[in-house]
């Protein structure tokens, strides 16, 4: 039976001298503790601490990576417990399980072959490579592993190391999972929330008075005015931070932050409640609100991160049949230099304010974001996400924005994920390729070894903890 190909020095260079540096660099903090600080693991998994139920449910349906794969070569995504609210039964789950045994080559050459190999191999002690006469012998593994203490959700937050996990929170979430993990006396992990208002920013989506309705609900402010509608926000981030959040996350189609006089914004925001806003109007409401956010955070610390450039929900027919984050939403062309430029004139070198700037336009690495980042003390350079965190994709960034803005002026590693289990393959392989990437300077006499050494060790221990106030 074929074996997974999982080799100690994966990832490194290939000419020995630099691998051997590399290997030495890696192993310096390969044990060091996970720091999650953008993430979308649902926290009830870790407030009820209910075992998992089968291989599906944990490892395929939450991963839009491989599910949109998949469908990519002609697997329903119903077939695959998408947008299902509750795992399949144990027939379904079997058969989607075999589903992707059957096709574990449309994944060769991808970063999900790379995290699934380690999470088989690491987390369930599985070597052999799926196909369709293992699947139900994978599938019955696993499955039986999962029904034991070692492998319940808080069991596997301990075992990966995760020293911090940040999940992403929408404003009217009554937050009751981490209050009841912050006041579970059996309890001394770390798992914060963190404010995602974009449904609340974009006055000209369809449901937007209806969520500020609930924003208003929830903060119990009438929301009803622009004003008032601008104290839910403040109270709920305040909620928030009481609660251990630390950043604040907002993902548009840009990043304008053209700001609007009060009444002018005041007037757009009562004309989009009535659905009587124009699009144009709608969009310059929602770049103002972007500016607002940004204020807020120089008033009430919380980090603000940017994820811009991605057309979501690009297939209407699947968004409409499975909602949204369902592997679908497509990266664009973003602009930052001019588009930033209102925000940082004004927040730039405010004392304590930070901004994680993340794209997945490859174009402006070293065109703009870099150069932002090596000017204003605000400005991180937010790692790879999304297509991106992928190892070539990993290694044209880091070499990208580094002669501009240097190491200390990235975010450390984010693993972005819903799947709880590939966390620590993820973490794991930004650690080799950075470990690479500093072999590499070494071995060129750019670096010496004990700045490579503080450099890695900076990049996964203390740079998260600077950038995202942790």
């Amino acid at each position: 039976m074929p074996a997974l190909q999982l080799h100690p020095d994966r990832l490194f260079p290939p000419d020995p001298a630099t691998r051997q540096v590399a290997r030495e660099l890696y192993h310096s903090v390969r044990d060091l503790p996970i720091l999650s600080p953008h993430g979308h693991v649902d926290p009830r998994w870790l407030a009820e601490d209910t075992p998992f139920t089968d291989p599906t449910s944990l490892l395929i349906s939450p991963d839009h990576y491989v599910t949109r794969l998949l469908h990519a070569s002609g697997v329903p995504l119903d077939e695959l417990g998408v947008g299902a609210g509750a795992p399949l039964d144990e027939g379904a789950a079997r058969k989607a399980w075999r589903t992707f045994c059957e096709r574990w080559p449309v994944f060769r050459g991808t970063p999900v072959q790379y995290w699934f190999t380690v999470e088989l191999a690491e987390i369930f002690g599985i070597h052999d490579r799926p196909d369709a006469a293992n699947a139900d012998i994978l599938f019955d593994r696993i499955t039986d592993a999962l029904s034991t203490p070692e492998f319940r959700p808080r069991a596997l937050f301990r075992r990966f190391g995760i020293e911090v996990l940040a999940t992403t929170d929408d404003p009217a979430d009554d937050l009751w999972s981490h209050r009841a993990l912050r006041d579970d006396p059996g309890w001394d992990g770390r798992v914060i929330p963190t404010f995602r208002p974009d449904r609340y920013l974009e006055p000209g989506a369809a449901g937007w008075p209806a969520a500020v309705a609930a924003l208003g609900a929830a903060a119990d402010t009438d929301t009803g005015d622009y004003r008032g509608f601008l104290a839910a926000l403040r109270r709920r981030r305040r909620d928030f931070a009481a609660h251990g959040a630390t950043s604040a996350d907002h993902s548009h189609a840009d990043v304008a932050t053209d700001p609007l006089d009060e009444p002018v914004a005041a007037e757009i925001f009562t004309r989009a409640l009535r659905r009587a806003a124009s699009e144009e109007e709608a969009t310059a409401l929602r770049r103002h609100l972007l500016f607002e956010m940004a204020a807020m955070s120089a008033e009430d610390g919380l980090v603000m991160t940017l994820h811009p450039g991605i057309l979501r929900n690009h297939h209407g027919p699947t968004h409409e049949r499975f909602g949204p984050d369902t592997g679908h939403d497509i990266p664009t062309g973003i602009e930052l230099t001019r588009a930033l430029r209102p925000l940082l004139e004004r927040f730039g070198t405010a004392a304590g304010f930070h901004l994680v700037v993340f794209t997945t336009d490859e174009t402006v690495f070293s065109r703009q974001l870099a150069p932002l980042a090596g000017f204003y003390p605000s400005v991180y350079i937010g790692a790879p996400w999304w297509f991106l965190d992928a190892p070539d994709a990993i290694g044209r960034w880091r070499s990208a924005v580094t002669e501009t803005a240097g190491f200390s002026r990235t975010s450390g590693f984010i693993d972005d994920t819903r799947a709880f289990c590939s966390i620590p393959a993820r973490h794991d392989m930004s650690r080799r390729l950075d470990a690479a990437h500093l072999a590499d300077l070494v071995v060129r006499h750019r670096l010496a070894e004990d700045e490579a050494a503080d450099t890695l060790r900076a990049l996964v221990a203390d740079n998260p903890r600077t950038v995202f106030k942790l």
